[in-house]
């Protein structure tokens, strides 16, 4: 077994993973995420982004293939060690709001921290300056119930920032808000990443979203992929005479995708 390099904070290597009924989720993913990237993960719905992410996190354990974080091999860590990983480094944000409804906005921020061992009145701080950032401050009393859809979201953000993780999955975190929220907490998101130095995978088929991490990997039915630029049309046809309409040659430029090594 080998240990990863020591400048990745994340490090996989060859991730296999069945659904239930067989069908493959991830067939050889690698890849190395290095402490305070943000990492966006971006491929059509059904790639296996969602489930790179879960066997990252450790909410799911690849059935082959080996998981590290900070040179400690996760793939074989039980359950109680990995739930424990989970708890106290990493934070989590679903694509749709999950809260305690018996619980306000602020007690949802701060309940994680809480579950550390923080004491209420420095979670209850912290929750609320989160909350503050991403706007939704002046709704920290209300319950779940009480909110809008995208409300609700801004506070599981706020929760999953508030314990200042080592590493923040987040699976696409704006898809509940509308096109004119997503920018706004999304630069929420980024700039409290860089500046607190949390690094980030950023699960996301929308490329605009994908355009804010400092690097992409592209995954397609389960496999990594890269995309490969083709020349010009009018490279590729001139010579042929299959042009565009009017025997004109095509100009633009073209993309297509193939697996990775």
């Amino acid at each position: 077994m080998e240990a990863p390099p020591d400048n990745d904070v994340l490090w996989a290597r060859a991730l296999h993973f069945q659904h239930h009924d067989g069908s493959p989720a991830l067939q050889g993913v690698s890849l190395g995420v290095r402490e305070g990237e943000i990492l966006a993960v971006s491929g059509p719905r059904g790639s296996g982004k969602t489930t790179l992410l879960r066997c990252l996190s450790g909410l799911e354990r690849p059935q082959d293939g080996e998981v590290w974080f900070n040179s400690v091999p996760v793939h074989t860590m039980g359950p109680l060690g990995r739930e424990r990983l989970r708890r106290d480094r990493f934070g989590w944000i679903d694509p749709a709001p999950v809260l305690v409804p018996e619980l306000n906005a602020w007690e949802n921020a701060a309940l994680p921290l809480m579950l550390r061992g923080s004491g209420r009145r420095r979670a209850k701080t912290a929750a609320l300056e989160w909350l503050d950032r991403l706007d939704v401050g002046d709704k920290a009393r209300r319950r779940p119930h009480e909110l809008r859809q995208a409300e609700r979201q801004r506070v599981c953000i706020a929760r999953a920032l508030a314990v200042g993780p080592a590493v923040l999955f987040a699976d696409e975190p704006t898809a509940p808000l509308h096109r004119a929220d997503r920018a706004h907490v999304l630069r929420t998101l980024t700039t409290a990443a860089r500046s607190h130095g949390i690094t980030v995978l950023l699960a996301t088929h929308d490329a605009q979203t994908a355009a804010l991490a400092d690097r992409t990997v592209a995954l397609l039915d389960g496999r990594r992929v890269r995309t490969v630029h083709l020349p010009p049309l009018a490279e590729t046809t001139v010579a042929t005479g299959t042009g565009g309409a009017g025997g004109t040659p095509g100009t633009e430029g073209r993309a297509a995708c193939s697996l990775s090594a």
